[in-house]
């Protein structure tokens, strides 16, 4: 069963998914988190393990419910095993980007569809359901694509004009469809945010869901590259059995590592999860120090994903970290809301957090392709700057995992800027990447011409209604 972080309505799973945001505005989290032993998945393929993490989570479907939907899903990826780890030293990069979209939120967007079609079915729901869902670029990509041809749901997706890049703006505005809409706000991402939360508190006579991570059914199946990563290095014989790992994150909103969280909780042998931030570093000041203070400057960086300053699912953990107390979370978040700030004390001392600026996240690019002739992304050079900080800090020498979360070929301009390459036009800038550095372009890196529906923030409240009742 599930509840709110700030309130005890107990839900079943569907009503959960099909739900996504709590009444009283809390997010969904589980009373009880699954039992699931490691070792009995030593044998699986990405596909089998992730139908088991899933169903354990979601009881009221059966296993057959799910892993048929999970087959069907992840069929789209370009490599059979869904995602791959490669070996740098003691790290090692876990490649989240063969889906569709070529980013880690394709590994649960093609997922969460599907879970809302069984919960529709399970709960006798027919009426037409709208995803809402802001985007500081990936999910907005990934959720179009994940919905599509999907019955019964129609989807609006936020971006802020301006805060993604050329390649993730093109794969959201070339899209197709007439249960899709999409939104260029003229705000930050955080406005984008706000927006959707407030609009379901203020339109709870519409029909509306989401596809963010603040939804539990596109936080779970992020859980399962986890327990896979451990598994892996199992089978490859690169740990011991029961050896603790470190994973390395670069987040925003902070749905990424939390889904490390709960593969902790749930005992996979995880020592510490590194939090890692670009410029805007209200996670890692949170960790450090105590404060989760949002009234900071708002910085556009070459890692945009990770341009954000209200990262919504940190209110799960502080949620555990008030040994569940639902009013105390309530008033933190009142906190926040009201004077753009909070206090907290975190129990959990297994976080390291650290953040990285622009110079330096291209510094790393080339330092890493330079050493390993292996080409990340920024938000993947984000982290494995982090990565490098956490082991002079603490001398530790455990092997970790860098969750790599998206292709270099998504932001182009940044790889090119790493090496001193100019090529003023983005889409062009694939072509030199594929060129300079003998990689293969993906087939989905293909668009047409990009035409953009604006609307000013003071504005889309009124315009996304519209929009939402003229969905079939």
């Amino acid at each position: 069963m599930f509840h709110s972080t700030r309130g005890k309505e107990l839900l079943t799973s569907p009503e959960a998914i099909l739900k996504g945001l709590a009444d009283d505005g809390g997010l969904f989290v589980i009373d009880k988190l699954p039992e699931l032993d490691y070792h009995d998945l030593l044998n699986d393929d990405y596909k089998l393990m992730a139908s088991k993490i899933i169903n354990a989570f979601f009881p009221e479907f059966t296993f057959e419910e799910i892993k048929k939907e999970i087959d069907e899903a992840y069929s789209a990826f370009d490599i059979d095993s869904v995602v791959d780890l490669k070996r740098c030293d003691n790290a090692y990069f876990l490649e989240l980007f063969h889906g569709p979209t070529l980013a880690f939120k394709d590994l649960a967007l093609v997922v969460l569809p599907r879970l809302m079609k069984l919960s529709k079915r399970k709960l006798g729901y027919e009426k037409n359901i709208t995803i809402l869902t802001a985007t500081s670029g990936d999910t907005g990509g990934a959720a179009l694509n994940g919905f599509k041809g999907i019955d019964g749901v129609s989807i609006v997706v936020l971006y802020p004009d301006g805060g993604v890049s050329p390649i993730q703006e093109a794969q959201m505005c070339s899209f197709r469809g007439d249960n899709a809409k999409v939104l260029a706000i003229k705000g930050n991402f955080d406005d984008c945010q706000n927006l959707v939360k407030d609009f379901f508190n203020n339109h709870k006579e519409l029909s509306i869901s989401s596809a963010n991570s603040i939804n539990i059914a596109r936080l779970v199946p992020q859980v399962v590259y986890y327990f896979y990563s451990y598994v892996e290095l199992l089978r490859r014989n690169e740990i011991a059995d029961g050896e603790k790992i470190n994973f390395d994150v670069p987040t925003g909103n902070f749905g990424n590592i939390f889904a490390g969280f709960y593969a902790k909780m749930m005992g996979l042998p995880i020592n510490n999860l590194i939090c890692a931030s670009n410029k805007n570093a209200v996670l890692t000041d949170f960790f450090n120090n105590g404060k989760y203070d949002k009234r900071r400057p708002f910085f556009k960086t070459n890692s945009p994903s990770m341009d954000i300053l209200i990262s919504s699912n940190l209110e799960r953990l502080v949620y555990y970290g008030t040994s569940s107390n639902e009013d105390e979370t309530s008033a933190l978040m009142n906190s926040l809301k009201n004077n753009g700030q909070y206090d907290f004390n975190n129990p959990f001392d297994f976080f390291n957090a650290y953040s990285t600026d622009e110079a330096k996240t291209l510094e790393v690019i080339k330092d890493v392709y330079n050493k390993y002739n292996y080409l990340i992304d920024p938000h993947t050079a984000v982290a494995y700057n982090a990565y490098l900080k956490y082991a002079n800090e603490t001398k530790n020498n455990l092997k970790t995992v860098v969750v790599s979360t998206a292709s270099p070929y998504k932001f182009p301009q940044a790889i090119l800027e790493a090496f001193n390459i100019e090529c003023n036009d983005p889409l062009k800038a694939i072509n030199v990447i594929s060129e300079r550095f003998n990689i293969a372009i993906p087939a989905v890196l293909n668009y047409p011409l990009v035409v953009r529906e604006n609307v000013d923030l003071s504005d889309a409240e009124s315009y996304v209604v519209n929009v939402i009742k003229c969905f079939k």
